[in-house]
C-alpha cells in the first residue's frame, strides 16, 4: 500500500491506546484558518469486488476539491481499515495530495474493525485540531466513514465512539464538526437498520445509505463528499455546520 510520506509530517500518539496519527508540521502551513478532513475507507474482504470503485472514490473527491476556491484551506487525512487501520497519509494540504497517490489504495481482505476506524479518526480531528488552535489557527473538520458492514473486529465499542463525537461537539479547539456515516452495498435492510442505529446511537450528523456499488452510485458519492467539504470549508468563521443533500 502506498503511504505519503515527507520530512514536515509528525507523529502523535491518542492518547494512552496503541493508535497514533501524523500529521503537518505546524510551522510548515502556509494559511491561517483550515477544514480538516477525515476518511476512513473500509477494505474489509466483502468490499473485494469494488475495491477499484472505492479507489476511484478516493480519487474522484480529491480531485474534486483541489478544484475549490478553498483548496488551499483543506487538510487530507486517510485511513483504510480491516482487520487492522493503515494511514494512507495524515494530516497534508490537500494540494500535496495527488490523485496518482491513491493507486492501489484498496488491497482488500479480512474482517471489519469500524468502530476502531471511525473512534480513532474523530480523536485525531481532535487531537491535531487543538495542535492547530493552540497555534493561533482557526479549524473546523468533516469526518467520513465509508463501510459496507457491520463491525466484528474492535477493540473499541460504540460506546467509545459516542464519546469521541461528544468530545468534539464540546471541544473549543474545532469550531464544528460534520460527521457522515456512509453505508455502501447495504441492500440488506438488517445492515442498514444496524448502521442507521449506529449512526443515531453514536452521534453522526448524517447516516447515507448507498443500495449498490456501481461505479456510477461511487461517483454520486464522491461529488457529494467534495460538496460536503467545500460546504464546510466556506462555513469556517461562522460558528456553524454545514450539511448537504446527497
Amino acid at each position: 500500500m502506498p503511504v505519503l510520506t515527507s520530512k514536515t509530517m509528525v507523529t502523535q500518539r491518542l492518547g494512552a491506546s496503541n493508535f497514533s496519527f501524523s500529521g503537518t508540521r505546524v510551522g510548515d502551513l502556509g494559511a491561517t484558518e483550515y477544514t480538516l478532513v477525515g476518511i476512513a475507507a473500509d477494505v474489509s474482504a466483502s468490499v473485494t469486488s469494488f475495491s477499484k470503485e472505492i479507489e476511484g472514490c478516493i480519487k474522484e473527491v480529491v480531485k474534486a476539491c483541489r478544484r475549490s476556491p478553498r483548496a488551499d484551506n483543506l487538510m487530507l487525512r486517510l485511513v483504510t481499515f480491516s482487520d487492522r487501520l493503515r494511514e494512507v497519509h495524515g494530516f497534508r494540504p490537500l494540494t500535496q495530495c495527488p490523485e496518482a497517490s491513491y493507486d492501489k489504495v484498496a488491497r482488500c481482505g479480512g474482517m471489519t474493525a469500524l468502530y476502531d476506524a471511525s473512534t480513532t479518526l474523530v480523536e485525531s480531528i481532535g487531537a491535531y485540531g487543538k495542535t492547530l488552535s493552540d497555534a493561533d489557527f482557526d479549524v473546523n473538520a468533516i469526518v467520513f466513514v465509508i463501510t459496507d458492514g457491520a463491525d466484528n473486529k474492535s477493540s473499541y465499542d460504540a460506546k467509545a465512539l459516542a464519546k469521541a463525537l461528544a468530545g468534539i461537539r464540546r471541544s473549543e479547539h474545532v469550531e464544528s464538526m460534520v460527521s457522515v456515516l456512509v453505508g455502501v452495498n447495504v441492500a440488506d435492510p438488517q445492515l442498514d437498520q444496524y448502521l442507521k442505529d449506529l449512526a443515531r446511537d453514536a452521534g453522526f450528523t448524517q447516516y447515507l445509505p448507498i443500495g449498490d456499488a456501481k461505479a456510477s452510485s461511487l461517483a454520486r458519492l464522491a461529488q457529494f463528499v467534495s460538496r460536503s467539504i467545500s460546504a464546510q470549508s466556506m462555513a469556517l468563521g461562522s460558528g456553524a455546520s454545514q450539511t448537504i443533500g446527497f
